[in-house]
């Protein structure tokens, strides 16, 4: 059966061939070979024949992605930063950009950077307004627009074929980054975005192991041709170890992603009304103000990502990471294990995030224990 045919379930559990061709190994090869060897014509056997423009390893996790997403194209480099930074060196010089206000801080950290090299010109909107993302367009100089959905780390969820119609009749282009629903529960592609991004250190791979990004396109037009040699003259791409790693993450995506969704349903319903959080922040409660906007877009759950306002303030908030036996205070997100993080703290002073939000990574260990586990640290305070 062809890979278009199969559902994605089962590409990703086979890393989208489940046998090596040229060994019949079940796990996929690890091609570790920094060069290879031409023909007798002095042509590459291979499309490209140095480790630096890719490898096999490298080129079979990347179309496992893009089948994934459903787009026609991926690249994988050796960070999520990496990914993004590199993407956004295809701006034009002066160019308009426009972003949410609340999202990834290393995200717009960096738009905020090139803005003040003069690189481009940005403005950041309030996702929670309504008609403020197409507001902030300039017809004809905006060529960029960045969202995140669900937004790190509120979790407000931003409407992606609103955005992509927003976007192209400004003449921008639309890039998501769609790292919170891990290739399993949202396509944006199909929303109409023009590029979408993982931080694939996350649920893509699932095991706190591995540092990667990818980007997918929806067509390999001239600036995902740029990517590419970019990508390439920066030295940028996933090595083939990693890639190796990423490829056996993604075999076990669908079952990790679906168990650490249903922990955080579970999760934010028995917090929602507890007498020490303010409030629980997850698109999957009814109670969320972009549900319907969610219910829409993610048909696989609503992810094991979410946050908890804890009463009390910065001091409560940061204290109750301490007091976690069985949740892991920890930066990152996306892998088995359950994480918690004092945004404040690690994003600093100037953050627009709320002082007493802490970020919960739900993962897939027993709910009950992490159900008990947030409330022996919430009675503590």
């Amino acid at each position: 059966m062809s890979n278009s045919k199969l559902r994605p379930e089962t590409i990703a559990a086979h890393a989208l061939r489940a046998v090596d061709a040229a060994t019949g190994a079940v796990v996929p090869p690890i091609y570790l070979s920094s060069t290879y060897a031409r023909d007798e014509n002095y042509l590459p056997k291979l499309k490209e024949n140095y480790v630096r423009n890719g490898n096999p390893t490298l080129w079979q996790t990347e179309e496992a992605i893009a089948a994934l997403e459903q787009g026609e194209a991926a690249m994988l480099f050796a960070s999520g930063m990496a990914a993004i930074t590199t993407l956004t060196e295809t701006i034009p010089q002066g160019a308009h950009v426009v972003a949410p206000d609340v999202m990834y801080y290393g995200t717009r950290d960096w738009l905020k950077r090139l803005e003040a090299l003069g690189r481009i010109s940005l403005t950041l909107f309030d996702p929670r307004k309504n008609g403020a993302l197409a507001a902030s367009l300039q017809k004809g100089k905006t060529d960029f627009v960045w969202i995140e959905t669900p937004l790190n780390p509120t979790w407000d969820v931003i409407d992606i074929e609103a955005a992509a119609k927003a976007a192209h009749d400004a003449g921008a282009i639309l890039a998501v980054d769609a790292t919170a629903t891990g290739a399993v529960t949202t396509q944006p592609l199909k929303f109409g975005a023009d590029i979408v991004f993982h931080s694939a250190t996350k649920y893509l791979n699932g095991h706190s192991d591995v540092l990667a990004g990818v980007l997918v396109t929806r067509e390999q037009n001239q600036r995902w041709k740029d990517v590419a040699v970019l990508r390439t003259k920066m030295g940028a791409p996933l090595p083939p170890m990693e890639c190796w790693m990423l490829m056996r993450g993604l075999r076990t995506l669908f079952v990790r992603y679906r168990q650490a969704s249903a922990n955080a349903m579970a999760i934010a319903r028995h917090f929602e009304k507890h007498p020490k959080v303010e409030r629980v922040l997850y698109p999957g409660l009814a109670s969320h103000p972009n549900h319907d906007v969610a219910a829409r877009q993610m048909t696989d759950g609503f992810g094991g990502m979410m946050s908890i306002l804890v009463r009390g303030g910065f001091d409560e908030a940061r204290r109750l990471c301490t007091k976690l036996k069985v949740i892991v205070p920890a930066t990152s997100l996306g892998g088995v294990e359950s994480l918690a993080e004092h945004r404040k703290t690690v994003e600093g002073p100037t953050s627009p995030v709320p002082d007493n939000l802490v970020r919960l990574s739900v993962g897939i260990e027993h709910v009950d224990d992490l159900i008990a586990d947030l409330e022996q640290a919430l009675n503590a305070l």
